[in-house]
């Protein structure tokens, strides 16, 4: 697993290497949510209001809650609404019930178009006003109605009695009356304000206070989620799933990055490092049908994770790294001169390398012989899916040139086993680097005795070479 950091830089880049991989799936996601829109049609939503008079506990606004999207009432608003195929049971998804502040029941009805919306809103409302009431009033204790009663007789005897007491009490100004009338008038009022609570408390006048806040308004908009919603919610979810999906793929990467785990892949030794001048539009792969095109298109068909190239210096100056190699290369190899130059197939920056260090080894006349003194190259690509390398013939030596971050261990692997097959010792690999390069005239116009990479590509067929 990679265990570099996911920066702000990271998902930059991969948003300006995949921006039409991810606008694409965008566009998908779009379309998908549009689909669901037509699927779940569209749904309409308004709100009836009642108001519970008196003092109500909470417990009691939550029963009275439920009883408004019981079964018995939802049962009797669908007979008074009289839609078709349209019972209790279908409206328990459809109305909603909740307690607010200040004792109201606020009862929500969801249709598929404003008026039956409205309607369901209106009837559900009613039919709970309706069931409330009949619930308390056949639910009265008469026994406790009838005490309730004679309770409120002596009571307002006591209160005669009082006024009564209160007249016959010192009519003068003396003090002791007054103070005597003075608490006469306190109890009869203590008495008239517990009768008045205790007529308050009992459920049965509560609830016959009941009364719906007039009728619901008619909804002006759909109800969430819209097909707009629906539509943006789609395309957000497939882009922050293309996201997550790049940066997963990131972390997870295994392909060796650096030269030391390049050599330990292949089990060879590097000779060295040279750079390739990076041009993505130029060198992308071309031809290989519909998918290859969509590849193109999409931005699918290069590496958005490699980091942006280092700018190099000019064309004289990576010339001198692959006469370099090609040195080392001679000094390796003086029993053979021909070697084989493996490249992987679909590794465009390391078979410009290889083609680039092939003409390198023909044009350099150093030591005057017909290849310079430098072993002459011969370039094979190779399948990474099922690597071959020709036979051993007229040469003996493989050199391995890659670009890092490309292949797996595995891929990697299984090139160097292929050499090995082949009768091909692998003498070294060399790291092809991409590099922004200099527009300068020596790159422009190359010198005299610089001539093209020869056709000297070869397939590999398992045969002798």
């Amino acid at each position: 697993m990679n265990e570099d950091t996911i920066r702000l830089v990271t998902i930059g880049r991969m948003l300006r290497r995949r921006w039409r991989l991810l606008a694409a799936l965008a566009v998908v996601g779009a379309l998908v949510g549009y689909g669901a829109s037509l699927v779940f049609p569209p749904r309409y939503t308004t709100t009836a209001s009642v108001l519970l008079p008196g003092q109500w506990e909470e417990r009691e606004l939550l029963t009275q809650v439920d009883i408004a999207t019981s079964s018995t009432v939802l049962d009797l608003a669908a007979d008074k609404l009289r839609w078709s195929d349209v019972s209790g049971t279908d409206l328990q998804d459809q109305v909603v019930a909740k307690a607010s502040d200040g004792n109201i029941i606020k009862i929500s009805g969801t249709a598929d178009t404003p008026k039956h919306a409205q309607q369901l809103s209106d009837r559900t409302a009613e039919q709970f006003v309706g069931f409330a009431k009949q619930i308390a009033g056949g639910s009265a204790d008469n026994e406790a109605a009838t005490e309730r009663a004679a309770l409120r007789k002596q009571v307002e005897a006591a209160s005669r009695r009082i006024s009564e007491l209160a007249g016959a009490a010192d009519p003068g100004q003396t003090v002791e009356g007054v103070e005597a009338r003075t608490s006469l008038e306190k109890l009869r009022t203590s008495l008239e304000e517990a009768m008045t609570k205790l007529d308050q408390a009992d459920p049965a006048s509560n609830t016959a206070g009941m009364v719906v806040m007039g009728p619901a308004a008619r909804p002006t908009g759909e109800a969430a989620p819209t097909r707009v919603q629906l539509i943006a919610a789609g395309a957000l979810l497939f882009l922050l799933l293309a996201v997550i999906g790049h940066l997963a793929a990131a972390r997870m990467n295994r392909r060796p990055r650096t030269e030391r785990e390049i050599a330990a892949a292949l089990g060879a030794e590097l000779i060295g490092t040279v750079d390739v001048p990076d041009d993505r539009h130029a060198h992308r792969p071309q031809g290989g049908g519909a998918r290859a095109r969509l590849g193109r298109l999409l931005g699918t068909d290069s590496r958005w994770d490699a980091p942006a190239p280092q700018r190099s210096g000019d064309e004289a100056g990576r010339r001198i790294r692959y006469r370099r190699v090609c040195a080392r290369l001679r000094d390796r190899s003086q029993v053979t001169p021909r070697l084989l130059a493996v490249v992987p197939e679909g590794d465009a920056l390391a078979q410009r390398a290889a083609g680039q260090l092939v003409a390198e080894a023909v044009n350099d006349p150093s030591d005057g012989s017909v290849s310079g003194g430098h072993p002459l190259l011969r370039l094979v690509p190779v399948s990474v899916d099922r690597p071959m390398v020709p036979d051993r013939a007229s040469e003996s030596g493989a050199l391995i040139v890659v670009s890092a971050g490309h292949w797996t261990t595995a891929e990697l692997t299984g090139i160097a086993r292929a050499c090995a097959d082949g009768g091909h010792e692998v003498v070294g690999i060399v790291v092809a680097d991409p590099v922004l390069a200099r527009h300068t005239p020596s790159a422009d116009h190359p010198p005299h005795n610089a001539a093209p990479a020869p056709a000297v590509h070869s397939h590999a067929t398992g045969g002798s070479a």
